[in-house]
């Protein structure tokens, strides 16, 4: 089918479903589900791929167990199990998912040969307490979360709704497509947890075309569109735990092993790390918790920070020396001290060859106001990780930010955005993937 006539029955499908995937966003804004416990939503996922027809891997199938950073202890997730069933998710892919293994991708292969395409939609919430104000279009229509001190305040249930119609638009053309499609549901992109594990898993190494997308962010104004998205920040997350010995701070100070000195000293000694210097390099201690009483010497302290690089090798040598300092602060007041891992994100940017071929089908779409030639991201997003990975192997990569106009700033209480830009978004990504799908890289 000639390019033009496919653009026309994608378009108009999207017309079909705009009002399906203004409901769909509504749904999963009202069961708002954070990282690694999307197991409503994932369900919703995994169910719709399959009536779609797509070939669905989920659970193991999709998400390497020893890449999850930072997933909930077994009593949370009990919790969040039961309130998914009480929330009417499919007890099959409950059950898959155990464990919090909540990725899910979907595969189409269609009648003629062509590229591997990948396109991935984040579905994760965050913790964050939605506003009860009268003029907050979720109360005022009846969306709201309904759990508690969880919310769509960065626009992943619009990321999740457009996936689906896209999905749907796309498996309605497989004997007029070629080549494969992955569609990947992500977990946990919220504190950068998720991406790694499905990416360790293997389910972006066949990938020749990868695409990411975020409504609103630096295209705040529905209509915007931007399709060369450069400035990824590489970054780790870390909780550093100090255990001492506690003691009688006035009869017997000189028995005791005091952990708050430990997470102090590498407070600060953390942020005292040379810089690099082949670009931007970050470093913040966010929480210093520790203490029980002010007679006794602390037995145990909890330091949360992160490091950034403007590349993933600036990153690495942040994050090494955040290690041995927090290995040397706890040698030098005679504590241990266990590190976790949890998060992480890789640096990078957008392949400009493949941008400018999605800026293309944009301008042909006709339905964006403005296109912004580039942009920088200038801080963290685990697609990175989708990106860095193909790109390694030989193919291409982009993310776009798709615009549109918000309530309030993305992780507010008050968040919300226009839902016109959900049909803007399922129009491009499915006309992209359509192009795409025809051929290998150029």
């Amino acid at each position: 089918m000639e390019q033009a006539a496919l653009e026309g029955k994608i378009l108009a499908r999207a017309d079909a479903l705009r009002a399906k995937t203004v409901e769909r966003r509504r749904d999963l804004h009202k069961y708002a589900e954070s990282g690694w416990t999307e197991l409503r939503t994932a369900a919703l996922v995994a169910d719709t791929l399959t009536e779609l027809g797509y070939d669905v891997l989920a659970g193991d199938a999709a998400v390497e167990a020893s890449a999850m950073m930072g997933v909930p202890g077994a009593a949370v997730m009990s919790g969040h199990v039961k309130r998914a069933l009480s929330q009417n998710a499919n007890p099959r892919w409950v059950e898959t998912m155990q464990g919090g293994k909540t990725g899910v991708v979907g595969i189409m292969r269609f009648a003629q040969p062509g590229a591997t395409v990948g396109l991935r939609f984040d579905m994760d919430a965050n913790d964050v307490g939605e506003t009860g104000g009268d003029g907050h279009r979720p109360n005022a229509e009846g969306f709201s979360s309904v759990n508690a001190g969880c919310m769509h305040a960065c626009g992943h249930d619009g990321h999740t709704a457009v996936g689906l119609a896209v999905a749907e638009i796309l498996g309605g053309l497989k004997d007029e497509l070629g080549g494969t499609i992955k569609l990947i549901f992500q977990p946990a992109e919220e504190g950068v947890r998720g991406a790694r594990a499905m990416v360790e898993k293997g389910v972006a190494d066949d990938i020749d075309f990868m695409l990411g997308a975020h409504l609103g962010f630096k295209a705040d104004a529905t209509g915007s569109l931007c399709c060369n998205v450069r400035g990824f920040l590489a970054t780790s997350k870390y909780d550093a735990e100090f255990t001492g010995l506690a003691a009688h701070a006035g009869a017997a100070p000189e028995a005791g092993r005091n952990a708050l000195l430990a997470a102090a000293c590498a407070a600060l000694n953390l942020h005292a790390i040379a810089r690099h210097g082949e670009g931007a390099s970050r470093v913040n201690v966010g929480i210093l918790n520790a203490g029980s009483g002010r007679n006794v010497l602390p037995a145990h302290a909890v330091l949360k920070l992160e490091t950034r690089g403007a590349t993933s090798k600036i990153n690495d040598y942040m994050a090494k020396e955040a290690v041995r300092v927090i290995n040397a602060a706890a040698q030098m007041y005679g504590v241990k001290a266990a590190i976790a891992e949890m998060g992480g994100a890789a640096g990078g940017g957008n392949t400009k060859e493949l941008s400018d071929r999605i800026a293309a089908v944009a301008q042909k779409l006709g339905i964006f106001d403005r296109i912004i030639p580039e942009c920088d991201f200038g801080a963290s997003e685990d697609f990175s990780y989708f990106m860095e990975r193909v790109q390694k192997r030989g193919g291409e990569a982009a993310y776009i930010m798709v615009g549109a106009d918000l309530a309030a700033g993305h992780h507010d209480a008050r968040f919300d955005f226009d839902e016109a830009a959900l049909d803007k978004a399922v129009k491009l990504l499915a006309a992209a993937a359509a192009e795409l799908l025809g051929g290998k890289k150029q």
